[in-house]
């Protein structure tokens, strides 16, 4: 199976081209707008290479040229996009997943579902830690309760500064109003805002976190009815970058600032700045509160660290595993829907064998 990466060599392309390469039935092509980096990469790994610019107007007819079997693509922000990417990938006979988190772009991608059937082919979005990782962790604990009343989830990166596109994704959100449920009822709150710490035990660390807005805010109340509060954080490791995220975010709320994305190459020159002053941990948590089957309280907690800069291997790991069981006729869904219910927790986790990550539950 020809698996081309999009975005093949950037910060998270790059590992997910590593790891589909050592799947005995899938070949690798690394593809993006500069093909000498494409080519470099490719070289390494023993992969193809193709300069593609999803942008270009023959984006469409090169892609049918490099025959792709599946397409992934890692280039965002996909807050910005529409589905020409997809689209083309099924006029190319391929397969698509992506690894966005955007929340409009990954719930609205069963628009693609009439033209994937008729392909015969599955168009996934959100491959990524949320909504597919999330996901699989509270299916894997749902069935133990009789009433799954909230969830929340959380993820603090460290301090390595990523990509353009994940950074100016981050930054897109402060300051804007995001709905959530919250008791039964819509409630708007604002990314960046509401801060709050949350300590993780293995290894133990306290991380800021602040409102953000992701796909599982609709995607898990409409999979599991009887949750009525749904909330989401996210964070990065050091406290005064946190703070000046919030304090971007009350700029935004105030007018001063109009979209705290267009800020993105300075704030990243100061982040790399301060960047070896972090740890490389980082970390992400699932939190689920209810009742079980008899009425009784019930609380499952679950979390993920990692260590040595290895925390960006868990966003790769659902479109990793998605390619495994797509070149090993694992997966016979066809058609466009987010990344639930498609990969499991021990599929996703299979895929981080050998990183330095750490998964764990407490009661």
């Amino acid at each position: 199976m020809n698996v081309l990466v999009l975005g093949g060599y950037g910060y998270f392309g790059a590992g997910i081209c590593a790891a589909v390469s050592k799947i005995p039935s899938c070949r690798v092509t690394v593809a993006g707008r500069d093909g000498v980096r494409a080519r470099a990469l490719a070289g390494s790994l023993g992969a193809d290479a193709a300069a593609l610019d999803i942008d270009a107007d023959d984006f469409p007819g090169r892609l049918l040229e490099a025959r792709p079997d599946l397409v992934i693509s890692t280039v965002g922000p996909f807050q910005a996009r529409d589905y020409r990417v997809p689209r083309a990938a099924l006029a190319a006979g391929a397969h698509y997943a992506d690894i966005a988190d955007a929340r409009a772009f990954v719930c609205e991608i069963g628009a693609l579902d009439a033209e994937a059937r008729a392909a015969d082919r599955l168009v996934v979005s959100g491959a990524s830690s949320v909504p597919a990782l999330s996901s699989a962790v509270v299916d894997r604990y749902a069935g133990e309760f009789g009433d799954l009343g909230s969830i929340e989830i959380a993820i603090s990166s460290s301090a390595r500064v990523p990509g353009h596109a994940t950074l100016a994704s981050v930054l897109g959100c402060c300051g804007r109003p995001l709905a959530r449920r919250d008791d039964g009822a819509s409630r708007t709150v604002y990314g960046g805002g509401n801060l709050r710490t949350h300590r993780f035990s293995s290894p133990p660390m306290t991380r800021w976190i602040g409102d953000g807005d992701v796909p599982d805010l609709d995607l898990l109340p409409a999979r599991h009815p009887s949750v009525r509060s749904v909330r989401f954080g996210a964070g990065v490791e050091l406290a005064p970058l946190q703070w000046g995220v919030r304090a971007m975010a009350s700029l935004v709320r105030a007018g001063w600032i109009r979209d705290a994305s267009r800020w993105t190459p300075a704030l990243a020159a100061v982040a790399r700045m301060v960047q070896p002053f972090g740890s490389g941990r980082s970390g992400m948590f699932v939190r689920l509160e209810g009742a079980d089957p008899h009425g009784r309280p019930l609380r499952r907690h679950w979390e993920i660290t990692a260590e040595g800069e290895d925390g960006r291997s868990i966003p790769c790991a659902g479109a990793i595993a998605l390619a495994r069981k797509l070149a090993t006729a694992g997966i016979a869904a066809r058609g466009a829907m987010p990344c639930v219910g498609l990969v499991t927790l021990a599929e996703y986790l299979h895929e981080l064998e050998g990183r330095n990550v750490h998964a764990h539950e407490s009661r």
